[in-house]
């Protein structure tokens, strides 16, 4: 049966013009900014490494109020308005001269991208069936990483220009991007608000949720992928092989490709917590042998092997990352309770800043200065993280049938999304 990469029309395909807009100017923005601030600005490493990890500490902070107001107020209406003050943030660069200004900044652009993300996952819960969730989410992580491609292409004409009026045309064109993310984002209804807490009910209860704390936490360990994509395996491949520099742009281009190519079809068969599970679990084996075999490049073979080595690596750290991906959104959704999706979106979405700040440190210790057996380490740890994952969620399931969980009405094709589904395929 093949598998159809584009989102069925109506909501699903909104919300993908949607992601693919800002990740367009996202993409542009990603491989420009440092440089724009270093070059033109005149801002130190430190200094924006200071103010980035700042900066999004403070937004896995607010992702949590920020979803649940997106519970009470509404999703739809707090994605667009969200979107609108990241556009916001994003066009202040524009003005930026020093470094207070540039915390500023960075901490707004931080707390509306951590917002964001939270109001728009309430929004497709509220919009979407829960058996159709994970595909979807496939579809717009495939648009995603097809927009940074072709905004990342776009930031290196800024590059290869080279001057300030071009680092100026991406940072315009990313607050455009998510200008016109808000206008596409109200296409879509709106979606009924929760249901009014219990009596006794804490209006955050997702930090009183030790279940879901803890499959946060293990998640966030397994994101630690994401900083080894972007940070650890370029320094790897310079410092620590003879393979030609080129060779790290060619890896990134095919992870971005693999995801493009193959999410959906990786996420078709993860449907429940026990398939969800199953795909952390093979994603924790996979990224094991991964780890050896990034390792194995170090070992003196000839440039040609050490290539094939490294590709090879680069192929099976991609696969692990689909299948941790699959099974983390349907984990996070399927214990989420029906009225706070925005929260617990929310607070499970602190696991990527938690990664992008944390992660740096601990790979370039573990990998650049331990060399082979910092690789087996890492393995190691992430194997641990995707092994635990299974009785943390049988943990918050057992926690659930303890617990009262409102509902609310139906979404307009009148299937329910509020209601958690039994069993799994």
């Amino acid at each position: 049966m093949p598998i159809q990469v584009l989102p069925p029309a109506g909501a699903p395909r909104v919300l993908a013009a949607a992601q693919l807009s800002n990740s367009l100017g996202d993409g542009a923005y990603y491989v420009t900014s440092a440089l724009y601030f270093t070059r033109v600005v005149g801002l130190s490493p430190t200094q924006i490494g200071l103010a980035l990890t700042v900066a999004w500490a403070i937004g896995s902070v607010t992702g949590v109020p920020l979803g649940a107001l997106a519970d009470r107020r509404g999703p739809r209406g707090t994605a667009v308005l969200l979107a609108l003050a990241t556009a916001a943030s994003v066009a202040s660069f524009l003005f930026i001269r020093s470094f207070v200004p540039f915390l500023i900044a960075a901490c707004l652009y931080a707390v509306a991208q951590c917002g964001l993300a939270a109001a728009r996952q309430a929004l497709l819960a509220g919009l979407v069936t829960a058996a159709a969730r994970t595909g979807l989410l496939a579809r717009l992580q495939s648009t995603l990483n097809a927009g940074l491609a072709v905004g990342a292409a776009l930031g290196g004409l800024a590059l290869h220009h080279g001057t300030r009026g071009a680092y100026l045309a991406v940072f315009g064109l990313d607050a455009v991007s998510f200008l016109f993310c808000a206008l596409v984002l109200l296409r879509l209804p709106e979606v009924p608000r929760s249901v009014a807490r219990g009596k006794g009910e804490p209006r955050l209860s997702v930090l009183r949720d030790r279940p879901y704390a803890v499959i946060t936490a293990l998640n966030a360990v397994l994101l630690l992928r994401m900083p080894l994509l972007s940070l650890a395996i370029p320094l790897w491949v310079v410092d620590r092989t003879d393979a030609p520099s080129w060779l790290v742009s060619a890896l990134f281009v095919l992870n971005t490709l693999v995801v493009m190519a193959f999410q959906v079809r990786v996420a078709r068969d993860v449907r429940g917590p026990r398939s969800a599970t199953r795909a952390v679990r093979h994603s924790g084996l996979v990224m094991l042998a991964s780890c050896a075999v990034f390792a194995f490049s170090a070992t003196g073979l000839p440039v040609w092997a050490t290539v094939a080595v490294l590709v090879a690596g680069a192929v099976l750290q991609v696969i692990a990352e689909m299948q941790q991906s699959a099974g983390s959104w349907q984990i996070s959704f399927d214990l989420a309770p029906a009225h706070q999706v925005g929260q617990y979106q929310g607070f499970f979405g602190t696991g990527v800043p938690a990664a992008r700040t944390l992660g740096p440190l601990l790979l370039t210790s573990l990998l650049v200065v331990w060399g082979i057996p910092g690789w087996l380490l890492l393995g190691g740890i992430l194997l641990g993280a995707s092994l635990a994952m299974g009785p943390a969620v049988r943990w918050a399931q057992g926690a659930q049938a303890y617990i009262h969980r409102p509902t609310t009405s139906t979404p307009r094709d009148g299937l329910s999304v509020h209601g958690r589904r039994r069993g799994d395929r």
